[in-house]
């Protein structure tokens, strides 16, 4: 990482932001070119290990890449704002973000169910109702990641976005 002042190093600063993300985008190999997609995500830690979980139709071009190929590379972002330095004319993003690399599994008829309520928890949720019966209809997937580094840009100007009318949150 370039700007060691704006990585985050400690693993429990790094699952917060995680738990601020609302979309992790998935990398997956696809030839010349990645093949990328936005998805709703939950999170799950064991020991330490970071556990993703994702679902989707049964079908389609991300279940065919993952099954040609599991390994895959996922980032997420949460906390932008703009920071604006008006005695230099200039401004800059504030952000939180982690990237890393994993291999997704798909999740097994019988664990379907559990592995949906961990996304659900994502959203605050945990406790959500939804119809069991389209798990059959469903793939569910999960990431265990082998790799992570997060990083951060957080020193908002006192003034930044106030007299811009521009904080995005």
């Amino acid at each position: 990482m370039r700007r060691k002042d704006r990585e985050i190093t400690d693993f429990e600063e790094i699952i917060d932001v995680i738990r601020q993300c609302d979309v992790c985008r998935i990398a997956i190999n696809d030839g010349e070119f990645p093949y990328i997609v936005p998805l709703n995500f939950g999170l799950d830690v064991q020991d330490k290990q970071v556990y993703l979980y994702f679902h989707g139709a049964l079908e389609g071009k991300k279940i065919d890449l993952l099954k040609a190929n599991p390994k895959v590379t996922f980032e997420m972002d949460c906390d932008h704002n703009f920071i604006f330095y008006d005695d230099r004319m200039s401004c800059t993003m504030g952000y939180a973000s982690v990237i890393g690399h994993g291999v997704m599994e798909f999740v097994e008829e019988d664990d379907k169910f559990a592995a949906l309520k961990i996304l659900m928890r994502q959203y605050h949720e945990e406790d959500f109702a939804f119809n069991t019966a389209m798990m059959k209809a469903t793939a569910v997937f999960r990431l265990k990641v082998l790799d992570m580094a997060g990083k951060r840009r957080n020193n908002v100007h006192p003034n930044a976005g106030k007299q811009h009318g521009l904080q995005h949150k």
